[in-house]
């Protein structure tokens, strides 16, 4: 795995070992990234990763402008491993760690973020419950981004943006309050 683009392009990051994560592929973070850049400007950007496995998500916010990114992971060798990734990038004083249910800290949260993201497990029983459960935490003009399977289907979710379909992975992008 590495960060495909910003100013930290290419460097590699570490991927967990095993099948208890599923990081998302290289190819995907690319593509999320470059569609977002018309959307939304990660200079200066506070960014939310849940479910973060690795950090690659938030780390790759990071090194395309994002001022800060807090991972959220409930598996403690695998928040271990996102903050070694940090920390091997030199960028661990823009990022912070929790570990914690992505959910619970969801609910707890009072602080608004321009970009969340979040890749679940498919099979998550609440995973269709995220876009309305993250849509309060989004700063005005602020997207969250959902990776899921084809089983979900958003077409009908308040503030779909856009859905698109990378083989198996789908990611669906949601929109928060309006600019002012």
């Amino acid at each position: 795995m590495r960060i495909t683009g910003g100013t930290l392009a290419r460097r590699p990051i570490e991927a967990p070992k095993g099948d208890r994560t599923r990081p998302t592929a290289d190819r995907v973070r690319e593509a999320l990234f470059s569609a977002l850049q018309s959307r939304i400007d990660l200079g200066g950007a506070r960014v939310l990763d849940l479910f973060a496995g690795s950090g690659a998500l938030g780390l790759e916010a990071v090194s395309r402008g994002a001022t800060h990114a807090t991972l959220v992971e409930r598996h403690g060798p695998t928040l271990a491993l996102a903050r070694r990734n940090a920390q091997s990038l030199g960028v661990l004083d823009r990022v912070a760690t929790v570990r914690a249910d992505a959910l619970v800290h969801l609910g707890r949260l009072a602080g608004e973020f321009d970009l969340i993201l979040a890749d679940p497990p498919y099979a998550l029983a609440e995973l269709p419950t995220l876009p309305s459960a993250a849509r309060p935490h989004l700063a005005s003009g602020g997207l969250f981004v959902l990776e899921h399977d084809a089983r979900h289907d958003f077409a009908e979710a308040d503030g779909l943006v856009w859905t698109r379909a990378y083989g198996r992975t789908v990611l669906s992008v949601f929109e928060g309050g309006r600019e002012e």
